[in-house]
């Protein structure tokens, strides 16, 4: 568990930082955004007062500058509009396909949205008459809009980035996390064979010099047993061959296989659909059986190992089978539900925190199924709910 939340602080750190960096990146965007619009600002009164100038001028004023700082405009839209909002003049702003009429109601649209936005400057042209005046409109220019928009952009592209090589961490590290759980397990199955064969053949040996002992089937029957786990450690990692079979029978055997190794306490209820006796389901039946066990191992665990109650209630619904596993026992924290499945998580002092890994693993990539829990309150119990395919 200790992992667990240390991987979630981690992950936490690592949004607080990219959150962080998106907010200073911004931030300096909007500043230098907010410069460069007063810079054009600056630049269109200049340009504002050289077309005073020019209205004003006479045959004794020199234009050479004035024509010159207006023809250096190449960049900001500019529109020119008189008291009665007509259009003297523009510049920067493309006609394309658009004819007189319509050019003409453009612009004035245009410089009615300027002036609205606040984006114009009026220069008056005779101090004594009050409305001899023009506005100059004018606009962002495409470079200021692209410099706007860049911002957010760049951090589409980051993001996107990060979203790839987080899927491709994740992807790298659950491949390495199969390839452990492979290797692993095919080297106990094969660490297994041999004692167990021994075992076997010890057992056959005490049969026939012992034979009315009875302690030595109960033996053989614990042989068997670790003889099952090992061929269950030997299916991971090799897709196992699913084949039809009756889900009463596979229920019965992880019932009276949990009977023997719980208290006397601890009460196993098996509710079954009517059609019990028919219902078939593709399954391997070892490794089903696996799954339940987990489930019922770890309600005994939930419930102290002494008093309580598992239910294993088996529906037929339309196209699939609905297993439910539940207990009376202290049940799973909200914030934990998600990490139940997740390996090495465990709310036990001693475990590994593998075994409803394993039975995630076993459901939904063996047998095309789904597990999750279903219902979970602190101190009244917990439902585990399997969904398999007919």
């Amino acid at each position: 568990m200790q992992w667990t939340d240390r991987i979630r602080q981690v992950k936490l750190i690592l949004v607080v930082a990219a959150i962080l960096i998106a907010v200073v990146s911004l931030v300096v965007s909007h500043y230098l955004i907010r410069d460069l619009e007063n810079e054009e600002r600056n630049k269109m009164e200049v340009w504002a007062e050289a077309m005073r100038t020019l209205n004003q001028a006479d045959e004794n004023t020199d234009l050479n500058l004035v024509l010159k700082v207006l023809n250096e405009n190449h960049t900001i839209p500019v529109i020119v509009m008189d008291p009665t909002g007509d259009v003297q003049t523009y510049r920067n702003i493309s006609l394309e396909n658009r004819s007189g009429e319509d050019s003409t109601a453009y612009l004035k649209t245009l410089g009615n949205r300027q002036k609205a936005a606040n984006h114009y400057i009026r220069i008056s042209l005779n101090d004594r008459v009050k409305d001899d005046y023009i506005d100059v409109c004018y606009d962002d220019s495409l470079m200021l809009k692209r410099l706007a928009s860049y911002p957010y952009v760049q951090l589409g592209v980051v993001l996107i980035f990060a979203v790839v090589v987080i899927f491709a961490l994740l992807t790298s590290k659950r491949a390495e996390q199969n390839k452990v759980w492979v290797g692993l397990s095919k080297e106990t199955a094969h660490q297994l064979g041999t004692p167990i064969s021994s075992l076997m053949a010890w057992t056959e040996i005490l049969k026939e010099n012992y034979p009315d002992d009875a302690l030595i089937p109960e033996m053989e029957q614990d042989v068997k047993r670790l003889q099952l786990i090992a061929d269950r450690f030997s299916k991971i990692g090799s897709m196992p061959e699913l084949e039809p079979y009756s889900l009463r029978e596979v229920m019965q055997h992880v019932i009276s296989y949990m009977s023997r190794r719980t208290s006397q306490g601890i009460q196993i209820v098996t509710q079954l659909p009517e059609n019990a006796d028919e219902l078939m389901v593709r399954m391997n039946p070892s490794l089903f059986e696996w799954v339940i066990e987990n489930l019922c191992k770890n309600a005994v665990d939930a419930m102290g190992g002494e008093h309580g109650r598992i239910t294993i209630r088996v529906q037929d619904a339309v196209g699939k089978v609905v297993v439910e596993v539940s207990d009376t026992g202290k049940g799973i924290r909200k914030k934990d539900i998600r990490n139940v499945f997740r390996p090495g998580f465990t709310t036990k002092k001693r475990g590994w925190g593998l075994g409803l890994s394993l039975a995630k693993r076993i459901i939904e990539e063996y047998h095309r199924g789904k597990i999750w829990v279903s219902n979970s309150e602190v101190n009244k119990g917990t439902t585990f709910r399997i969904e398999l395919k007919k």
